[in-house]
Parts: structure tokens; sequence; C-alpha cells
């Protein structure tokens, strides 16, 4: 090792290598910041993702101290950078691009040289004099980059997927709280932007609550899926350069020191080279941010105006929406959940080529993998955050408005249909249309039914849910047809 005052010299088989010298990175690092710079997205970005990386050393070194193939001082050492790293200290040290060649080598030696160099003033010596400790030889025994990579990414996803989950369940508890909120105000159910059936507008956000509910327990349920690795496998699975004993050792430990427990592939073989796992996470994150995007297209529109559009609800404003038009204010929170979404759903197709793509024994383009995922699970869970916090919180309903819709809706025929028969009632929203009129006027004029039944079939239990009057004859006395309540009008 030779230095000076601004850089080191490390050495590796393609030869010598400046290194700054107060980084706690080494040479190969080096050459990764080199060849690599296509996001500009480093892996220190994702902290879960380097958490994970260290406690995957951390099980490591412990099982190899168990197993009498590191001494003491060393393990002690490791394990001692590995939790400062676990606790958020030098993740700025961790500055390879996400998108690298070598399968992810770049990023596991960028971890071996972090926590050798750590490790090594923990000792008591200078970084770099890999002669006490070794970034291959110590950190990285009994280990490859095949399956500490994926083992340590399916770490991350499930340390990532918790805020996630957490932003979904606040956004869940704020559209119940508008839904009960809303249970009284009466409006229009649409479907293909034509006029439906009566609904409340509690019941629409009570539609959206309980979707995005689904989607927390479909998250939970993957969970396992993630738990599964092949750690001891190195290289394709084999598990060459290991003890026997070294694999659950170190899953165990693994176990131990995150909470979570994991479990060693029945094949290890398999396991190195299988994307399984991530697509099918990729594929829930694309299901939220799917869901997500429609409830923010039902939002614009519901929001649209104030007064040219459906105008029912009212967003909070957030920012003057124009530089040209005086007043304007735009549905911005939606607009930028509808862009997460479409981001997300992109990122989904390039997980499933880069899985799709892989050869052998090995996807080598499980990088590109980790980058989308991870990239995915902050977005979403940001822009969730986002929506509720600064969007569903703030919603107001124009009851009135949303009412007269109602009350002048050709939809509502619908709920008179079962009542006056369904000749009746074509004839009767023919003529609303034609004379531009309501229904429930021309139904009276016509002495279709009588007062009392039309406000009875009007009442929004009535309107909005499966009704008491079907089947029961309102007035027995009155009825002049084999649907009771009918009026012939002739």
């Amino acid at each position: 090792m030779n230095n000076n005052q601004n850089f080191r010299v490390e050495h590796d088989l393609l030869g010598d290598e400046k290194v700054p010298a107060t980084a706690y990175y080494g040479i190969q690092t080096q050459r990764a910041l080199r060849n690599f710079n296509i996001t500009g997205v480093p892996i220190g970005h994702f902290p879960e993702l380097i958490r994970a990386l260290a406690i995957v050393k951390r099980a490591s070194a412990s099982a190899n101290n168990q197993l009498g193939l590191l001494t003491n001082d060393k393990a002690d050492a490791i394990e001692k950078a590995c939790a400062e790293i676990e606790r958020g200290r030098l993740h700025e040290e961790f500055v390879v691009d996400l998108i690298q060649g070598g399968a992810g080598t770049s990023t596991n030696m960028n971890a071996n040289e972090v926590i050798a160099n750590r490790a090594l003033e923990i000792l008591g010596f200078e970084r770099g004099d890999y002669r006490h400790l070794h970034p291959n030889n110590d950190v990285n025994m009994s280990q490859s980059t095949n399956d500490v990579y994926p083992t340590a990414v399916r770490l991350a996803m499930i340390l990532a997927q918790k805020p996630l989950v957490e932003a979904m369940n606040e956004l869940v508890k704020a559209l119940q709280d508008k839904a009960a909120e809303f249970s009284g105000v009466l409006k229009m159910g649409r479907t293909q932007l034509q006029d439906a059936v009566p609904m409340t507008l509690g019941q629409e956000f009570e539609a959206w609550a309980i979707t995005v509910g689904e989607d927390i327990k479909r998250i939970d349920e993957l969970a396992v899926f993630l738990t599964e690795i092949n750690l001891g496998g190195t290289a394709i699975g084999t598990g060459i350069n290991t003890h026997p004993d070294y694999a659950q050792l170190a899953t165990d430990a693994l176990s131990d020191i995150s909470g979570i427990k994991f479990k060693l592939a029945q094949s290890l073989i398999e396991a190195t080279s299988d994307m399984g796992a991530f697509v099918m996470f990729s594929g829930i994150l694309k299901r939220v941010a799917i869901k997500q995007s429609k409830i923010c297209n039902d939002l614009r529109l519901l929001s649209s105006g104030p007064r040219a559009g459906l105008g029912e609800i009212n967003l909070p404003p957030m920012q003057p929406g124009s530089s040209i038009m005086p007043g304007k204010v735009n549905p911005v929170i939606p607009e930028a959940v509808n862009q997460t979404a479409f981001q997300v759903i992109g990122n989904d197709l390039v997980v499933t080529m880069a899985s799709e793509a892989g050869q052998l024994q090995l996807n080598a383009f499980e990088p590109v993998v980790v980058y989308n995922l991870m990239s995915s699970v902050r977005m979403l869970t940001k822009a969730l955050g986002m929506l509720t916090e600064r969007c569903i919180r703030g919603i107001t309903a124009n009851h009135e408005y949303c009412r007269k819709l109602v009350d002048e809706s050709i939809g509502v025929i619908t709920a008179f249909s079962p009542h006056i028969g369904y000749e009746h009632a074509t004839r009767v929203a023919e003529r609303a249309l034609k004379e531009d009129r309501g229904v429930v006027e021309i139904i009276r004029e016509e002495g279709l039914l009588d007062d009392d039944r039309i406000e009875a079939i009007m009442d929004p239990t009535n309107l909005t849910g499966p009704s008491l009057l079907l089947g029961v004859a309102f007035d027995e006395e009155t009825d002049r047809s084999h649907t009771h309540g009918i009026r012939d009008p002739d």
C-alpha cells in the first residue's frame, strides 16, 4: 500500500489504482465508479438495501466464527462495523451506480470494502492495510455475490415494504373517514361516463378504502416468498468454498439479527437463478399503482370544473394552476400520483424483461431489477403519503349540487322500473330526455304511482341499496295491476 496526503494505492488483478485516502471503499469500488455512471443514483440512495447488505455480512461473519473459520477479533470487528452501518453510518460510502454489469459484484465489493476498512479502524489499523483484514478473504468469506446480493435484496424488499404498508394503511383510514363523513350525500353513480343509478358519496369512498385494503393483504401474503433465500449457495448454488454447516448457520443468524424468519430454498441452484419472487413483488406494486391511478382519475373527474365539470367534490387547493389563467387551480396531487403509477407500471415491464433474460445458472441483470423495485417502492410510499395528507383529508362535498344531479337525472328511472314495469319506465325516460324534464315529475303527471310510493322509492336507503319495497304491496287498496302500486296512465 502506497499513501500520500490525497490518496492511497491499492492493487487487484488488473493492477494498481488510486483510491481517495479518506474513502472507506476500495479499489474495486473505484473501478466501478469509473465504469458505471448510468442512473446517477448510488446504492446508498436506498438505505434499506445498505442495511440489508450489512445484516447479511454480519450474519455470515457470525457463522464463519462459529465454525472456527474466522478469528474472534476479526469477526468482532466485522460485526461491529456492520452494526454501525445498520444504524445508518457510512451510507455515503456506498457509491456504485445501481445499474452495473457483473450481476451485482460491484455492489457486493463496495460493501466488502467499506466493512473491511471500518473493521480495520476498529482493530487499530489504517484503511487499505488489508494484511490484517481483507475484503475478500475475511468479509466475503464463504460467500459470493450470487448468494449475498439476492439475499440482501429480498431483505431490503421486506424492510422497504413496511413504510409502504404504513402509507397504505393511513390512506385507508383517511378514505374511511371521508366515507363516514359523506355517508348522507346522495349522488349519481356513473358507468361509461353516463348516468347510472344513485349511490352515496360515502359508498364511493368506502369502495376506494376497500380496494386499497385488499392490496395491503396481498403484500403481506407475498412477503413469505421473499423469505426463501440461497445464502450459502455461493457462485451457482452448489455451496463451493463453504463448510457443510455454513448455509444453515448463516441463515439462522440472519433471522436472529433481522427479526425476520428466513429459510433456505429447497434447491440453492434453482434459487440462485430464479427471479420469481421479484416478478411477483413487482406485480403487486403494479397492481397498487394501477388502483391508485384509477382512484386519482376518479378524483379528477369528480372535482372537475368548478362550474363546467362534474363538480361533486372539491379537492384542497395546493397551488395556482396557470401562468395565464387567473383563478385556475389544478388537481396537482392526483396528477402526481397518476405519473408515479405510470412509472411503476413501466418499472414492472423492466423487471419482467430482465427476469426473463437470465441464462443458465445466473441472472446477470438483477441490478436493473433491484433499481426498478426499490424505485417503485419508494415512489409509491411517498406518493400515497402525499395523496393522503395533501388531498384526501381535505376533500369537501357539494351536497346540494350532488342531490340536484340525482333529482334531474334520467338514471333514477331504474329505481322505478320494478314498480311501474320496464315498458312504462322506458317510455318515461324517453319523455324526460325529449322534454328535458325529471322522471319523477312525469311519473306524477301520468299518475303511475301515488306520492307516498314515490317518496318511499326516492328514499336514499332504497335508492342506494337493496329495497324492502320490492315484492310487498305498498297499498293494496290502490293496486290496479300485477305490479304493486302501479296506476295505468290511461
